[in-house]
């Protein structure tokens, strides 16, 4: 980094910058103006001073990363993108918000567009996951290059993202900055932009507190610079921003830094600028031909290019490819000193998994006892840690349920400072893979889906089912963005027990069901959680998953420890079968499978046919062809029965006209765990009279 001092040049391409993104919103008739105008000074120091970045590469391994966490602002970013020479043009900012073809929606999307490192959109998860990247950062470093100073190290990289008040007054804010803070994150710089402007007026009405003393008091860096002068005049220093943001960085190398920026929301938009109505809505035509006059453009014209301070602005490109050569010999060295970490980083790179991960799961199963009881979150601890001791890029931990969930990984170092050690935790360094996230589920989620855009690690995060509700939001937007985090979801239903209804799950599975791209898996005994991991990390898609496991102890199942391993990866599988056509078809999920083959054996006495089939993932299901899922469900057997400890509605698709559910359509109960499954009616009996008045109806019709 060079002293920065701003050239006319630059100048000229921050109005340019504020013009493009008035004139964008205002072709597209709706979008958020306010802030990219604002924000131009700030986005543009920072793409051109701060960042690392190689635009000719935008997947560099060497690059900075930067994150909008104020996702509305998308305008900021892309027009920098432009700018930068990332590939996007004029005409995909004339397409801004343009619909299925759009290469710039109204949020950044990953995966959408060149040099987006994530999509954001909810407020404050962008602030979060940015934490989750800087996590990202320093495992990975540690597992590939533990012995090089940081900043020598071709992994070491900085992480930089741009909030806002919403992003502050988010909870999650706080929850990630607390565990950002005790980390000490110090290569990640967080830039607020306090403008004191959103939708429903001025901030003051609901962010009084002194938000940098909230910091400090997390443990941050923090400083402040401000465009508004003490005259009242307004001034978009970028020498005194960069001067500020170096000194950040010089002065504290050890923890995360939030650098607070007052300025003026849409400056100098006459009418507009300070205005709650640029926040979330088009400037105006008449606004913004008064910007664009103010500001040197023709009123009358629009997406006009001052080609001189575009081709200034393009020179990052240069820079960036010196500074990726520069990385490139780096990398080159480091790869012949070591070429057993180079070997361990292609195929990090490559997702392709670690030579004996079949043989650590087929080892662990060989230990399992057919008839032998044992809870699902168990056998879980147990694959989690087969697959640990194979797998060095598969970290994790707890929202401080490690215990009750099962994620220890046995004899890891926790991932914290030396000084964090406690009496329960003595073994803590930088690079430990043992994480602990304190009673925070959505901090959890977000800092996790961080560690999988920010790097090529595996990361899990666990809670209690009822909890992952904290969690939703950063589920949903891992499904949205298809990366493969890894939810372990234990104490899954009503058979928590003595906790009372706060604490068992009863409409989670469904409502997660219907989450689109991601994969449910709740496993009815030890096999088919060891088959649910091993999928997970076979299957070719990158969805989420989530892994819901029981509290309490099932029976080893002899039909899945013959069937559950080509079974489980199909989502649905005949698990017991009658001779000849069944009478009726049995279909359940994780605990209540054992309640449906004890209801098959009864039937059987009764000369009914029933064949169980064992649904652990409708996802995985729903993948088959036709041909599989007719085999498995045959139309012509219509007497069905669903059971499972949750709401039916999930399962009606199965079920069809004359199948009967058993379920639970109500909150639990206080009392003991098998003693609530009886009271609300998960039982074999219950199977059994189901299955006999669904055949009836079949008859009937």
């Amino acid at each position: 980094m060079t002293e920065f001092k701003e050239t006319e040049l630059d100048e000229r391409a921050i109005k340019m910058a504020k013009v493009l993104s008035a004139d964008a919103v205002e072709n597209a008739g709706s979008g958020h103006p306010g802030s990219p105008v604002s924000l131009a000074p700030i986005a543009y120091t920072l793409y051109q001073h701060f960042i690392k970045h190689d635009p000719n590469d935008p997947n560099w391994e060497g690059r900075d990363r930067f994150i909008l966490s104020g996702g509305h602002a998308s305008l900021t970013q892309y027009v920098q993108l432009y700018f930068s020479g990332y590939g996007l043009t004029l005409d995909d900012l004339k397409h801004f918000r343009g619909g299925a073809d759009t290469r710039t929606p109204g949020h950044p999307e990953y995966g959408l567009t060149p040099g987006i490192e994530m999509t954001t959109g909810p407020l404050g998860q962008g602030f979060a996951s940015a934490i989750g990247f800087a996590y990202g950062e320093r495992f990975q470093r540690g597992l590939l290059d533990p012995e090089t100073p940081k900043e020598e190290s071709p992994f070491y990289h900085k992480i930089w993202a741009i909030c806002g008040e919403g992003d502050i007054e988010e909870g999650i804010s706080g929850e990630a900055a607390a565990l950002a803070a005790n980390q000490k994150l110090g290569n990640l710089t967080v830039i607020f932009d306090a403008n004191r402007i959103q939708i429903e007026g001025d901030t003051n009405l609901v962010l009084a507190e002194d938000v940098l003393k909230r910091f400090q008091a997390y443990g941050w860096y923090t400083d402040e610079f401000s465009f508004i002068q003490p005259d009242g005049s307004y001034k978009e220093d970028v020498e005194g921003l960069a001067e500020v943001i170096a000194k950040a960085e010089k002065s504290a190398p050890d923890q995360p830094k939030l650098i607070k920026v007052h300025s003026l929301i849409a400056w100098p938009t006459p009418g507009k600028t300070n205005d709650p109505s640029s926040h979330g809505s088009k400037l105006g035509a008449e606004a913004v031909a008064g910007l664009k006059k103010l500001l040197g453009y023709d009123p009358e014209r629009s997406f006009q290019i001052d080609e001189e301070a575009l081709a200034h602005a393009r020179k990052v490109a240069d820079r960036g490819l010196a500074a990726h050569a520069a990385w490139d010999e780096k990398f080159e060295a480091w790869r012949k000193a070591n070429p057993d970490k180079a070997a361990l980083y292609d195929r990090l790179k490559a997702g392709e998994l670690p030579e004996g991960f079949d043989k650590a799961i087929d080892d662990l199963e060989a230990t399992f006892e057919v008839g032998k009881k044992v809870a699902t979150r168990g056998a879980s601890g147990s694959v989690l840690n087969a697959i640990a001791s194979v797998m060095p890029e598969f970290w994790g931990g707890s929202a401080d349920l490690g215990g009750s969930n099962k994620t220890d990984l046995k004899g890891a170092a926790t991932f914290a400072p030396e000084e964090c050690a406690t009496k329960q935790w003595p073994v803590c360094n930088e690079f430990g893979r043992q994480l602990h996230f304190g009673v925070r589920e959505f901090a959890m989620g977000c800092i996790t889906n961080g560690i999988l855009l920010g790097s090529h690690t595996r990361p899990f995060g666990g809670t209690f089912f009822m909890f992952s509700d904290y969690e939703r939001s950063a589920v949903r937007l891992a499904a949205l963005m298809e990366i493969p985090n890894l939810y372990v979801w234990t104490h899954d239903s009503v058979a928590v027990g003595e906790d009372g209804p706060t604490h068992q799950p009863v409409e989670h599975l469904a409502s997660f069901r219907a989450m689109p791209q991601l994969e449910v898996v709740r496993p009815a005994d030890a096999f088919e959680t060891a088959e649910a991991y091993r999928h997970f990390f076979e299957k070719k898609n990158t969805l989420p998953t989530a892994m819901v496991l029981s509290r309490q102890g099932l029976p080893v199942l002899a039909e899945t420890a013959e069937k559950a391993k080509e079974g489980v990866r199909k989502g649905a599988y005949v698990l017991v079968d009658s001779e000849g056509t069944p009478d009726v078809i049995l279909m359940g999920s994780g605990s209540e499978v054992q309640l449906a083959v004890e209801a098959a054996k009864t039937l059987a006495a009764d000369g009914v046919k029933a064949r169980v089939v064992s649904v652990p993932s409708f996802e995985w299901f729903e993948e088959q062809d036709a041909e599989y899922k007719e085999a498995v469900l045959p139309s012509a057997v219509k007497a069905r029965v669903s059971v499972e400890a949750g709401v039916a509605m999930p399962w009606y698709k199965y079920l069809g006209s004359y199948g009967k559910p058993v379920s639970i359509e109500q909150f639990g109960l206080q009392g003991d765990g098998a003693q609530n499954l009886v009271d609300l009616g998960i039982t074999a009996d219950h199977v059994v009279e189901a299955a006999k008045a669904s055949i009836a109806e079949v008859q009937a019709a």
